[in-house]
């Protein structure tokens, strides 16, 4: 006949507490309490000594997935902690700041710009050279250099262009370039 599920419970814990149960659960705890001076009485049987695994030579390589990823991790560069990459923006930040403050500051200054109509000479390569004409201004007004601010360009043509039915030629005419404003130190 099916026992009840309240009779079930009674009779594994009549079960468990039976001698023989009790007498197992008393040799495991005294196996595993020897005293740590003494080794534990081995009956006549020697152990040997356990050999650790086998491993591959220290020159040799393990191939494998995971020893490919471990090497290209080996050769990523070192990576900033978040406070280094912080501390970098910032000194940029500061930095950028101050040149642009700086500059600004030399800007703002409108004793240091000069307005005026000065040529640019023509330089080896045939170019003009602005920064000699801003020179040349600035120094025309008590400063010692300067930085071309605005540039103006002419044509300056020869008066054989003005004759009646002449052609004109390549020679005739040239284009001058001329420094209008320049900032002056």
């Amino acid at each position: 006949m099916p026992a009840r599920p309240g009779n079930l419970i009674a009779r594994s814990t009549r079960q468990a507490a039976t001698p023989p149960a009790a007498l197992l659960m008393l040799m495991i705890a005294a196996g595993a309490a020897w005293p740590q001076t003494a080794p534990p009485p081995t009956l006549g049987v020697q152990e040997q000594p356990a050999q650790p695994p086998a491993s591959p030579p220290a020159g040799e390589e393990n191939p494998g997935l995971l020893n490919e990823i471990g090497k290209m991790f080996d050769k990523l560069p070192s990576l900033k902690s978040s406070q280094q990459t912080i501390d970098d923006l910032n000194s940029r930040a500061k930095d950028a700041a101050k040149d642009a403050t700086d500059t600004l500051s030399r800007l703002a200054n409108p004793s240091s710009m000069v307005a005026g109509r000065m040529i640019c000479p023509v330089s080896g390569n045939g170019a003009p050279d602005c920064k000699l004409g801003a020179d040349k201004l600035c120094q025309a007004k008590g400063f010692k250099e300067g930085k071309s601010l605005n540039t103006d360009s002419a044509e300056t043509c020869s008066a054989k262009v003005l004759i009646p039915g002449r052609t004109r030629k390549p020679d005739d005419c040239r284009t001058d370039n001329f420094v209008t404003s320049a900032l002056c130190q």
